[in-house]
């Protein structure tokens, strides 16, 4: 080290922080799943209200919806609301509630427009109509298993519960943007996540089911105080947080649909969820470089005296990353995905780092088929 600048030297201390992250971040999985698959839950089963905002469908849809019908539990209801009823998504619901007559279904529609966020406007809807005091929203996307309700649910035996969200999974149509998205999502979110609720306490929901209750729902201004905001999920769980509450992640993971997309398509997803963290968590995302693993191996190689010693830190991050993706996708949410194709992690990261970047160029989103500018974390729609 002494016969080489200091710049280099200074490169090659960082480029260990990611090999650290790493192993934090499979210290905290393993502590994570370890302690909720020895947990046994209360013997709490209240009546239960699912809210699904929908809109359009994919190649998953009718098996989406179907779980929800097929679950262990007694007294619950699933309202779905769409924009209008033109959307192809109604037949699928109607012919559901015809095939399963024991289920309570009801569909809504014409939500009033308070906010941008149209999937907020329905939430706002179909909480008014709930029936029952625990409500569990799902994304339209979202396939669950048999427990997933009483797993969900148990939590608020305890009153000071106030938000309860799960992690996902992928399940995939054969394209090569739809695995990377799905590997992305399983391993990065999943392990952010547990080293958060290692070293900090978990203070944000995760978007694709979150549950909670109309009374503290009601202390952080309903759905209607999140009507103008993109990352609605996070802010539930950080509201929520700052109103008293315990935030809680379940044990329970549930599947999401990842499908087929162009190149732009993944590029544009890719972006719009990255901008979004970025203006929701700005010190936490610049945080962020810390963990480009791939990004600050190529510079300790680079930067390296000697070639044994650039052999250490590639060997180095590709058995801690892929590890530490195996641990999370595999051990913990056992996904397929990931299991099949754990050789995608690098280039996913290579591409992640891109991705990173591209965050900061600007504060424009576009989500649902409409542009908006991001303001203070608020979604403005642009003409």
């Amino acid at each position: 080290m002494d016969s080489i600048p200091l710049w280099r030297t200074v490169i090659l201390v960082l480029a260990i922080a990611p090999m650290v992250y790493y192993g934090v971040a499979i210290a905290a999985c393993v502590r994570f799943f370890r302690r909720e698959r020895r947990k046994v839950l209360p013997n709490f089963q209240p009546p239960v209200s699912l809210l699904k905002p929908v809109h359009g469908v994919d190649f998953g849809t009718r098996e989406n919806f179907e779980s929800f019908c097929r679950q262990n539990y007694g007294d619950y209801e699933i309202l779905f609301c769409v924009n209008d009823l033109s959307d192809p998504a109604v037949p699928v619901i109607r012919k559901l509630a015809e095939d399963f007559p024991k289920v309570a279904i009801r569909l809504l529609s014409g939500a009033e427009q308070i906010g941008a966020n149209r999937k907020v406007n329905n939430l706002v809807l179909l909480a008014r109509e709930a029936r029952h005091e625990i409500l569990i929203q799902t994304d339209g996307d979202v396939r669950v298993g048999p427990d997933f309700v009483r797993e969900m649910a148990a939590p608020f035996a305890n009153p000071k519960v106030g938000v309860v969200s799960c992690f996902y999974r992928g399940i995939v149509e054969r394209n090569l943007g739809a695995e990377m998205e799905a590997i992305g999502a399983v391993t990065d979110l999943l392990a952010g996540a547990m080293v958060a609720d290692w070293k900090e306490g978990v203070t944000f929901a995760l978007g694709a089911a979150v549950a909670t209750s109309k009374t503290w729902l009601a202390k952080i201004g309903g759905y209607e105080a999140l009507a103008d905001y993109l990352a609605d999920d996070y802010e539930i769980g950080y509201r929520t947080h700052k109103a008293g509450a315990q935030v809680l992640l379940s044990r329970e993971p549930v599947w999401t649909m990842f499908p087929a997309q162009t190149l732009q398509g993944f590029w544009e997803h890719q972006v719009r969820w990255a901008r979004t963290t970025r203006l929701v968590r700005p010190i936490s995302y610049l945080a962020m470089l810390i963990t480009q693993g791939l990004v600050w191996t190529v510079a300790a190689v680079w930067c390296a005296p000697t070639r044994g010693v650039a052999a250490g830190y590639v060997i180095g991050y590709l058995v801690l990353r892929l590890s530490m993706a195996w641990t999370a996708g595999v051990w913990g949410l056992r996904c397929e995905v990931v299991r099949r194709r754990l050789w995608l992690v690098p280039i996913r990261d290579a591409v992640h780092f891109f991705v990173w970047i591209a965050a900061f160029t600007s504060n424009r989103v576009h989500w649902s088929g409409r542009d908006f500018h991001i303001r203070k974390d608020k979604m403005i729609p642009i003409s």
